[in-house]
């Protein structure tokens, strides 16, 4: 694959789009472009410790559910499509950045910013600065299309039906809740994030954690993920914009020692198939009629 042989990502159409709900996986692609592999110190295997391994799969049920998924195709190592546009380390650059660049939140601090510099536990992904216009090319190519195609998505569910849900789908490692236990003291599976209420109205996010939990799953709210830039960005529930991320826990489906997905795998995309269906139903009851109410509006005059 070259710089210039792929998007970075790809839009999964259902049959038919029949609610106002659209799916976002932007961590889950596998695609790793000639230059990160050649400017790498690392693997290819290394370089692929931080995706979202499979998410994209495991909600792959909301086309059932009559609602598209967008989905990156190129690797998180290579651009971050859950940052802010900027959010740049200055450590990773031969130039000087410039001064609307975000370089001191706390996803840049931890090496994750909107073009990574490390993966895995901290590992550097580049033994030396890169060019910043090697990243600005980054921007331009993938994140700002990425950016532009699922605001254009929203805004064509939004126009249709009067109301639009976005669900954000990650994965999070199994160690980054072993300090966050659910109130019984039991380790989290889910992470639901809504950035503390703001970003989507609380009936969706109840009907998503009433489902999981009832599903026998553990199930917290917020806490270590409220929701990153693309929840934040999109979830405006005053103007009919809803956003919730889902944050799963690796080990539900998935060896990560030996990289390979489990028995688990099928038994929580049941959960999740049944859970896209439930959001599908629900969402289109508040919105009332979808997209071809218009239509149907208009041949009766």
């Amino acid at each position: 694959m070259t710089e210039t042989e792929t998007a970075g990502f790809e839009i999964l159409a259902p049959p038919q789009w029949t609610a106002p709900l659209v799916f976002n996986s932007p961590h889950s692609g596998t695609e790793l472009p000639r230059y990160l592999l050649a400017a790498s110190k690392l693997s290819a295997s290394q370089l692929r410790t931080s995706e979202d391994i499979l998410v994209d799969e495991l909600f792959s049920g909301c086309l059932d559910a009559g609602a598209p998924m967008l989905r990156a195709l190129v690797s998180r190592s290579y651009i971050d499509l859950n940052r802010e546009p900027y959010e740049f380390d200055a450590r990773m650059f031969r130039e000087k950045l410039p001064g609307h660049m975000n370089v001191s939140s706390p996803r840049v601090a931890s090496g994750l910013g909107t073009i990574p510099k490390t993966v895995g536990d901290g590992v550097n992904i580049y033994p030396g600065p890169i060019d910043l216009a090697e990243a600005l090319r980054r921007l331009e190519q993938i994140y700002r299309p990425y950016h532009r195609t699922l605001n254009a998505l929203l805004d064509e569910a939004g126009r249709a039906a009067g109301l639009v849900l976005l669900i954000d789908c990650h994965s999070m490692p199994s160690s980054a809740v072993q300090h966050h236990k659910t109130i019984r003291g039991s380790a989290l599976d889910i992470v639901v994030g809504d950035r503390f209420g703001s970003a989507c109205d609380a009936s969706y996010v109840e009907l998503i954690e009433d489902h999981l939990t009832g599903s026998g799953l553990m199930v917290g709210r917020n806490k270590p993920y409220a929701g990153g830039f693309i929840t934040e960005c999109h979830g405006h529930p005053r103007e009919g914009r809803h956003a919730v991320q889902i944050e799963i826990n690796r080990a539900l489906y998935f060896d990560e020692r030996l990289r390979t997905p489990t028995t688990g795998f099928d038994e929580l995309k049941v959960v999740l198939d049944r859970l896209a269906l439930k959001l599908s139903e629900s969402v289109s009851a508040t919105a009332g009629y979808w997209l071809d109410r218009s239509a149907n509006a208009a041949a009766a005059e």
